[in-house]
């Protein structure tokens, strides 16, 4: 009698011209597939039914968000490798009679109603980046749990790319890491004591503390989550600045005043939308004194998955959109602003994301209990994929440098970066 892993390799000729991909170990003990590659369990038919409702990158990530498909060993390398031996086949073969695939997967007991879907989709209504919707997608992502996110990140709860300056040190950490970026910002828009800052969408607050506490600049601090807007304005106090920090809770186009001294944007123009960009960007620009700087951390990506794939798009980030960093570039100068710098820290977001992986799995017992299972096995799924995309350049992020100029050109800005590096 034919074990389940010989019917798989039967059905896997259907897709793979040459050999699978990975190792598959079957529900019923059976395995196929190359010793080398990395293993899969199918724990149950159910894992081959998603995907035959759902035959894409969301029906494989639910069989593994609900545990009926799981991966041995370091998710990240496993998909790596798995992606690289597809990649190495040569094109599929035009798809053979539907019927003979068809009576395979009943063999398997594949066949059956649409499995449940797991919980934790995001659910949005009404009209694209209105104030309602945009707030009901960072609430999705943002107000999963203050306890969770601040268990995943460092002491800053600094939520974006870091700036690894001695990557090669094991004394150096994340938390070191977080700590030269927020510096590295606040050089590069040349903060001084009494100056206004202006941080839109300002997370859990660590450029906003860091600009209060380090260089005694006024911050006005603006989010849509109300669990951040509490967490920043509970900070603020804890950290002694409460007099230097106003905090916010609202939409960034409704963000009132200006003649700042200076405006950030760390990974938060994600959110913003393609149609709404030009919009965005002239906010900024307008809440600028002549002079008055910008800077933009920001991910990028090409035309393909703007939103970063229908995974990412259902279960993390829903309505982000990215795009070519020169895009962003070409929109902030139309909005009237001169970009002076543009720096890539790709890398850097590799790294940064295998130090929440690492401390993910470290504590994984506590995301249980924080979260549960399924959204624990969620962001593994996100993390490793992340740090993929990032260090094998299907995205980047980038610091992008602007100011807004006098009516005459001038911009007061330094000859050189230099002081950016040496402080």
């Amino acid at each position: 009698m034919k074990t389940a892993a010989d019917r798989l390799t039967e059905l896997a000729a259907h897709v793979f011209t040459g050999p699978l991909p990975v190792r598959v170990r079957a529900w019923d003990g059976s395995q196929a597939g190359p010793d080398d590659a990395p293993v899969i369990t199918l724990r149950s038919p159910q894992a081959l039914r998603r995907l035959l409702w759902q035959p894409s990158e969301l029906g494989l990530a639910e069989a593994y968000i609900t545990g009926d498909l799981d991966v041995e060993g370091d998710l990240a390398r496993a998909l790596s490798q798995a992606g690289q031996s597809v990649r190495d086949q040569p094109p599929i073969r035009p798809r053979p009679a539907a019927l003979a695939a068809a009576a395979l997967a009943l063999r398997l007991g594949v066949a059956g109603p649409p499995p449940r879907r797991p919980d934790g989709r995001a659910r949005l209504t009404g009209r694209l980046h209105s104030a309602a919707r945009d707030r009901a997608a960072i609430s999705h992502h943002y107000d999963l749990s203050n306890e969770f996110y601040a268990l995943l990140l460092d002491e800053s709860m600094a939520y974006s790319c870091a700036y690894w300056t001695r990557p090669e040190d094991p004394a150096y950490t994340l938390a070191d890491a977080q700590r030269d970026k927020l510096e590295l910002i606040c050089r590069k828009l040349g903060l001084r004591a009494g100056d206004r800052l202006l941080d839109v969408g300002c997370g859990w607050g660590s450029l906003t503390i860091h600009a209060a506490r380090e260089h005694k600049v006024r911050v006005t601090a603006v989010t849509l989550s109300r669990a951040q807007c509490n967490f920043v304005t509970e900070r603020a106090v804890r950290e002694g600045v409460a007099d230097l920090v106003d905090v916010r809770l609202r939409h960034w186009r409704h963000a009132e005043g200006g003649g700042y001294d200076a405006a950030a944007a760390i990974e938060m123009g994600e959110h913003v939308g393609d149609a709404e960009y030009p919009a965005f960007a002239a906010k900024l620009h307008d809440a600028l004194r002549p002079e008055g700087r910008l800077l933009i951390q920001q991910m990028s990506r090409g035309a393909h998955a703007p939103g970063g794939g229908a995974f990412i798009e259902s279960y993390i980030a829903p309505d982000m959109h990215m795009r070519p960093v020169g895009r962003t570039v070409d929109l902030l100068e139309t909005a009237g602003l001169e970009v002076r710098s543009s720096e890539s820290l790709r890398e850097h977001y590799a790294t940064t994301i295998d130090a929440w992986r690492a401390t993910l799995e470290r504590r994984w017992g506590d995301v249980e209990d924080l979260v549960g299972e399924t959204t624990g096995r969620v962001w593994r799924l996100y993390l490793a994929g992340a740090s993929l995309a990032f260090s094998e350049r299907r995205m980047g992020v980038d610091q992008i440098l602007a100011v807004r100029p006098t009516r005459e050109g001038t911009s007061a800005m330094p000859t050189t970066p230099t002081a950016w590096y040496t402080g």
